[in-house]
């Protein structure tokens, strides 16, 4: 059975920045033929609710920024995708949850160092990985639309 990684709000898991989930059950139908792994590196780094964070270009590289206190959470969030997909490494599709910053793959939201709004089309910190990696990437909404579900 092909294996999926799905991000873990859109299965119902409650486990979004405001302890909310993201259930898509037209998603889950449409992956009813894939082992469906669930990962969120945001909660596993930093525990659920938790503050928000946004993506940053800060000239060198884009950097996962704490709305709290502006530190920078990149390299949790980095080394949890990097050991995800090691452990499995057999994952050919991965659904990111649209405009997340760990998760978007290509609906993050991007700010410069003042927090203005660069652009909308930027990618999450997991994504990216599994992009470097060669896998086959969406974000949930674009793979629906892609689908006619949406």
């Amino acid at each position: 059975m092909k294996k999926v990684a799905l991000s873990a709000c859109l299965t119902g898991c409650t486990c979004r920045y405001d302890g909310k989930e993201n259930l898509n059950i037209t998603l889950l139908k449409e992956l009813s033929s894939y082992e469906i792994v669930p990962f969120c590196p945001e909660d596993f780094c930093f525990g659920t609710p938790r503050p928000t964070m946004d993506l940053v270009d800060n000239g060198d590289k884009i950097e996962a920024i704490s709305n709290k206190d502006g530190s920078v959470l990149s390299s949790p969030i980095e080394k949890y995708a990097k050991d995800f997909f090691k452990k499995n490494s057999d994952i050919k599709l991965f659904i990111g949850k649209d405009r997340s910053p760990s998760c978007a793959v290509r609906s993050g939201k991007v700010y410069d160092k003042e927090k203005n709004l660069l652009h909308t089309t930027g990618t999450g910190l997991m994504a990216k990985v599994a992009l470097d990696l060669g896998i086959e990437s969406w974000d949930s909404e674009d793979y629906l639309i892609s689908l006619k579900l949406l």
